[in-house]
């Protein structure tokens, strides 16, 4: 199989492949990938409960997000996937991956284990979180993003100045204090681990240039993609659900290309 026999969706720019990540990174030429942001499954559909509106549901989110049958399995799931990662990106480039404690911990010695070099441990705090429906923890009030590079020597792209004061005191620290996704990001569709726009965002102005291309192994509704294009990234996505193809598809599709770039002091779309 090659790229052109993969069902694609999205628009010249932003394109979303109906296809398994490992499968289609390995059709990727090595080493062409400014950036991987990577939401997996966070292996979190395994019969527990949570709390919606205000009442107890389940915390099932799809098949794609059950135990592949122990930790072992799903730490060399980890591994594979990761090791994809590191073929196709570029030595100057780097990756986002998120998880909760269910899996940040495999997910953080996998990078370390196949040479990755972690720049920052990121705390996604949410000032908005589920109460803990069992009563039996504290409620869980983020989450994890790792950000690495390639390995101890590699140069990697810090856009300090974009996303920080000129005042070192005013520097933007290692917690992000965002709320969940907002109705307007849901509007063409749902996804049950949607990340809100201005996370990613976040990343990818302070990882990436304008013109640089954006991978997102696990695409789901989109966000990768929406903030890659507003911010004047290419993207390429894999996805295994075509409904999620979709979605992806029509919120790419309603972006604007370089829309965020007047929004933020210093930058000019095209320069």
């Amino acid at each position: 199989m090659n790229l052109g026999e993969i069902e694609t969706y999205g628009e010249p720019g932003a394109v979303v492949y109906l296809s398994d990540c490992v499968d289609l990174m390995r059709l990727m030429p090595p080493e062409s990938i400014d950036a991987v942001f990577a939401d997996p499954p966070y292996r979190l559909s395994t019969g527990g409960v949570t709390v919606k509106s205000g009442e107890v549901a389940s915390v099932h989110k799809g098949d794609w997000d059950r135990s592949l049958g122990s930790f072992e399995k799903d730490h060399e799931w980890n591994l594979r996937w990761l090791r994809e990662a590191r073929r196709v990106l570029k030595p100057s480039g780097t990756l986002w991956v998120s998880g909760t404690h269910h899996i940040i911990f495999s997910l953080g010695f996998a990078l370390q284990s196949l040479g990755f070099k972690i720049i920052n441990s990121i705390v996604w705090e949410k000032p908005d979180p589920p109460p803990n429906a069992l009563r039996t923890a504290f409620t869980h009030a983020h989450e994890t993003l790792l950000w690495a590079s390639k390995g101890k020597g590699a140069r990697h792209t810090f856009n300090y100045d974009l996303v920080n004061s000129p005042n070192p005191g005013g520097q933007v620290s290692s917690v992000w204090r965002i709320r969940s996704v907002p109705r307007k990001e849901k509007l063409h569709g749902y996804h049950p681990t949607q990340k809100p726009l201005r996370l990613v965002r976040r990343a990818l102005l302070a990882s990436t240039r304008e013109g640089d291309l954006v991978f997102d192994p696990f695409c789901g509704s989109g966000t990768t993609g929406v903030a890659a294009k507003e911010l004047g990234r290419f993207f390429v996505g894999a996805e295994l659900e075509k409904e999620f193809c979709e979605l992806a598809a029509r919120r790419v599709r309603a972006a604007s290309r370089g829309g965020m770039l007047k929004n933020i002091p210093g930058v000019r779309a095209g320069g």
